[in-house]
């Protein structure tokens, strides 16, 4: 079964103001834009269906609305961008017509469109509960920098991973590739539905990563191996990165 574009497929952006490395980050003018319109035009391109932000300030949402995008408030207290586009969801298809959805970070203003239609690939494998990206890793620093998420996975395809693990640390021991797990998740609408419901698990309050939760529940994850890591916009030194290739797009 082949993963198209669809009016059952729905693309959410968080976007939250309280960030503590860059506070305020989704108005950052990237370009002339704000960075949230940016990852919402970046959405838009890749034609995989409606695109919604999920904002959780009143200024965001002017922005995002002002520039043409459909936007939703959200609470302030989400601890996850999961946590905040569950909620989102249910505000903007409360009927349930979207069974696909897309999680895009909304800290990714370069973010490649194809990369979207990327992540919807696994989802073609009826066994697989959530769909994410992942790259060969290739700069031997990044495969021991814990701030790096290695996947450990069993190929299931040529490019295909089925995720048995997520880890900060160098993994799995031995000769062969590593990957570098990218951010980006698609959900079916009752695995979202069952992962928020979830407690942290020991797994992922142990690594800080959210995904483990889903997998020691017993959930399948399975990963798309990507060529591209898109650039998260964490500190104001990638803003600046960002800032350069926009710049350069639009000039």
């Amino acid at each position: 079964m082949a993963i198209d574009k669809s009016d059952e497929t729905i693309i959410l952006i968080p976007a939250r103001m309280a960030s503590s490395r860059l506070p305020g980050k989704p108005l950052a003018d990237i370009a002339g834009r704000p960075m949230i319109v940016h990852v919402a035009e970046r959405a838009r391109e890749s034609d995989m269906g409606r695109v919604v932000v999920a904002v959780d300030d009143a200024a965001v949402f002017e922005a995002v609305e002002a520039a043409g995008f459909e936007a939703v408030m959200t609470g302030m207290a989400h601890q996850s961008g999961s946590d905040r586009i569950h909620e989102a969801l249910g505000k903007v298809d409360p009927d349930g017509r979207a069974q696909l959805v897309v999680n895009v970070q909304g800290d990714l203003p370069t973010l490649d469109p194809a990369l979207i239609k990327a992540s919807l690939a696994p989802l073609s494998e009826p066994a697989v509960d959530i769909a994410t990206l992942t790259v060969e890793i290739t700069d031997e620093a990044e495969k021991t920098a814990s701030q790096v998420v290695k996947l450990v996975g069993s190929p299931v395809g040529p490019t295909r991973l089925r995720a048995l693990y997520f880890t900060r640390a160098t993994a799995p021991w031995g000769e062969g590739p590593l990957y570098h797990h990218i951010g980006l998740y698609t959900y079916r609408r009752a695995a979202l539905e069952r992962f928020v419901s979830l407690p942290v698990s020991p797994l992922e309050g142990r690594e800080k990563l959210e995904q483990l939760r889903a997998l020691e529940a017993g959930m399948r994850i399975d990963a798309e191996i990507v060529t591209t890591v898109p650039l998260g916009v964490d500190t104001a030194e990638d803003l600046e990165k960002a800032r350069r290739i926009l710049e350069g797009v639009t000039s």
